[in-house]
């Protein structure tokens, strides 16, 4: 069921000082500022100051106009709230407008068509909800955050060169990370847990899916899927949320099940031998030590090693499929095995199921 579109109100490029109503409110009394200033007891310079806009009227002052003007205290408080309010409004507007540069690097478009923000046609409203969606109060926290050359260090080189698209779908894993109810992290639980998402690999999506999210979920490693984004060629990405909370981030892409289920085991031998300050990126590259011991842990816990060379040698789908139902496998996975292991890729394709998101056709 789509969402409601959220209506923004016009917002005036200025603010009315509540003073400009006392001053009516004054002529309307026949009232001076001399007067006035006896009346309440401020001098005619603080008067001067609230009719600009300069000073406050607080609620002491505005309990003194109410005895003299009978105007009540809090309607003062409210045009006092107000003002300030729209004083920081014109503010923060300006800075982000500094900034609207930083928005051609953030997939808006995309980000509008997922729901995730408001479509809106005002640049500097586009931004704040950009802003909004990342949880940050300016680009320079954007930046801090995501950046920042540590946090970096794990990543590939297309965060480098698209940062807003790769961020976005990493912050999108994280909203709905956030949304999982996680025990605090438990090493050997989440150990055990993996034994049984092993065997769930001759399942459904529909039915898989589910279990593997509550068991990662009792053991404190939240798991997400977001659908894969333009300019992001990536399988998955690992990101612990706090100390007892790992989030293990995946998609569709290629949509062959033994690269997702590669993918899951290769983010878990992050959550399980890495450090927790670190965000990991599966973009199919093993071009360091640490994405290569999570591709070999991946590859190991799914298909031992040892079966390698029996499986080289293929020449049936019977044999394909004998050996998986002996490791309690889907053949597709010990299939994807075989082509990795010769780079004959097209060979026993048709036993490796295809994934696709819910409701499309692709």
């Amino acid at each position: 069921m789509p969402t409601a579109k959220k209506q923004y109100e016009f917002e005036p490029d200025y603010a009315i000082a509540p003073g400009e109503t006392l001053k009516e409110t004054m002529e309307s009394l026949n009232m001076g500022q001399k007067e006035l200033a006896v009346r309440t007891g401020l001098t005619v310079q603080s008067l001067d100051r609230i009719f600009k806009g300069e000073q406050p009227i607080s609620y002491e002052t505005a309990n003194k106009l109410e005895l003299v003007t009978g105007v009540p205290a809090r309607m003062w408080n409210n045009l006092e709230a107000q003002y300030r309010e729209q004083l920081a409004k014109i503010k923060e507007r300006k800075h982000l407008e500094a900034d609207l540069e930083w928005l051609k690097t953030i997939p808006t478009k995309e980000l509008v068509q997922r729901m995730v923000i408001e479509p809106v046609k005002d640049k500097v409203i586009l931004l704040r909800e950009a802003l909004k969606f990342y949880g940050v109060s300016s680009v320079k926290a954007w930046e801090a955050l995501w950046m920042e050359p540590a946090v970096a260090a794990r990543r590939s080189q297309c965060f480098e060169t698209c940062p807003g698209t790769a961020s976005a779908w990493i912050r999108m894993g994280e909203i709905q990370a956030h949304q999982i109810n996680c025990q605090p992290y438990d090493k050997n639980r989440f150990k055990k847990a993996l034994v049984d998402i092993r065997m769930m690999t001759v399942k459904d999506p529909g039915d898989f899916i589910p279990a593997m999210v509550q068991l990662c979920a009792d053991t404190g490693v939240a798991v997400v899927l977001v659908r894969e984004m333009k300019k992001v060629p990536w399988h998955g990405a690992t990101k612990w949320l706090a100390a007892s909370k790992a989030m293990i981030l995946l998609n569709l892409r290629g949509k062959s099940e033994d690269q997702f289920w590669f993918s899951f085991f290769h983010e878990a031998g992050h959550v399980l031998n890495d450090s927790k300050k670190d965000v990991y990126i599966n973009d199919g590259k093993s071009d360091n030590t640490c994405e290569q011991k999570a591709n070999d842990f991946a590859a190991e816990i799914l298909i031992p090693q040892s079966n390698n060379p029996e499986i080289a040698v293929f020449r049936t789908k019977a044999q394909v499929i004998d050996l998986a139902n002996k490791l309690n496998l889907s053949p597709g996975i010990v299939a994807g095995r075989y082509q990795r292991l010769t780079g004959k890729w097209d060979l026993f394709n048709g036993l490796k199921r295809k994934f696709q998101w819910a409701g499309t056709s692709e």
